[in-house]
């Protein structure tokens, strides 16, 4: 398992597609569940934050572009 600052988000989403898996199968004790189910929040976390730090990457750029185009239509 690798630590959270070292997965990428498709390492992330794959990890957590098995967990969910294991989770579906059933056939894990309680603890194992809670640990399962425990990991898999903090992959989701993981997953969404890389969402949000791409989110607003391109939320730069189309701003970036808007005022550039307002900008020539200005000049």
């Amino acid at each position: 398992m690798a630590t959270a600052d070292a997965l990428s988000y498709e390492q992330a989403r794959a990890e957590l597609v098995e967990v969910v898996q294991r989770l579906e199968s059933g056939g894990s004790t309680l603890e194992e569940s809670l640990a399962l189910w425990e990991r898999g929040e903090e992959l989701a976390g993981i997953c969404r934050a890389w969402l949000e730090g791409a989110r607003a990457r391109l939320d730069a750029v189309l701003e970036e572009e808007e005022e550039e185009e307002a900008e020539e239509r200005e000049a």
